[in-house]
């Protein structure tokens, strides 16, 4: 989605991301816009406030950046590659990524997706947008696309490799482990949307690589619609009321450090935790883990020997 790299980029972004009606509809497409306006100068105070709380702005663009300088390394010991990064909502967006291929002598364009499950309020709304840029800029350069990746291998034993780690903060102690992926309306999973279903496999993948069982709920929620359940904040509660005494939580529909997990997850949860008795420990996040750079390798070398 990518992120305000300072404060003062708050209002333009929370503007991008609002004006998209594939991740939300605000009445009608003609009033879309204007609603974003007012919405995002209401909201800016606030986001803000959180911004500052992890820095400023966004990690997204420099951990994105060093993903794709790191995949680049591998790919480029067995093919003539380049890799460019893409955000939906912020700086560098598709145009001015495609933009760069104009002068160059480039024979196919792979679009690699940082979201492993697919939603059309993520990845079908990145996609789109790409697609939509490149039929302008370089329609005659084949573009293929990779939709999710919810069970590739090394994805998966990255992740176990977390949740391994951060077992290892509570030392003897029993834990709950806690699957935390950013909610959706309700109403994306009724027409179709196959994000719940891809997240569930891959919670399955994890489970048989650590052995160890985890609970699904669903962060980041806003608006009046009803949400995916139970809510992260929910789950938190109830584990509480059970007498759980750790929790470990794994963010798992997320690759990348951003507001979601360094305040959401890491101070807000936390805080909610140990008010309730509770020590909340999250697993780090994939960033550039060697082991998860190789999984995006192999998932682009694969794209291209089908094609």
């Amino acid at each position: 989605m990518g992120g305000p790299d300072t404060l003062e980029d708050v209002p333009a972004f929370l503007y991008n991301l609002f004006s998209d009606r594939d991740i939300i509809k605000l009445g009608p497409a003609l009033l879309q816009k204007p609603l974003a306006r007012l919405i995002s100068r209401r909201r800016a105070a606030k986001s803000k406030a959180i911004y500052s709380k992890i820095g400023g702005g966004s990690p997204l663009l420099k951990i994105t950046t060093d993903q794709a300088q790191e995949l680049q390394k591998r790919l480029s010991a067995t093919h003539d590659c380049e890799v460019d990064v893409a955000m939906r909502y912020w700086q560098p967006r598709a145009d001015e990524a495609l933009q760069k291929l104009c002068n160059r002598d480039i024979d196919i364009l792979v679009a690699l997706p940082l979201y492993p499950h697919y939603t059309k309020a993520t990845s079908g709304s990145s996609l789109k947008d790409l697609r939509s840029v490149h039929k302008q800029l370089v329609p005659d350069i084949p573009l293929v696309e990779i939709p999710s990746w919810p069970t590739q291998e090394k994805y998966l034993q990255a992740l176990a490799a977390k949740i391994r780690q951060g077992a290892r903060k509570f030392g003897d102690e029993s834990f709950q482990l806690v699957y935390s992926a950013h909610s959706l309306p309700v109403t994306f999973i009724q027409e179709g949307d196959p994000y719940v279903e891809e997240l569930k496999k891959t919670i399955q993948g994890l489970e048989g690589i650590t052995g160890i069982q985890g609970q699904l709920c669903y962060q980041s929620r806003s608006g009046p619609v009803e949400w995916l359940s139970p809510s992260t904040s929910e789950t938190i509660e109830a584990l509480g009321s059970e007498g759980c005494k750790n929790i470990l939580m794994v963010p798992v529909s997320f690759v990348s450090d951003h507001v979601e997990t360094l305040y959401e997850i890491n101070m807000l949860f936390r805080d909610k935790a140990a008010d309730l008795g509770m020590r909340l420990y999250s697993t780090e996040s994939l960033n550039s883990d060697p082991l998860f750079i190789d999984g995006l390798r192999d998932l682009v070398v694969a794209t291209l020997e089908q094609q």
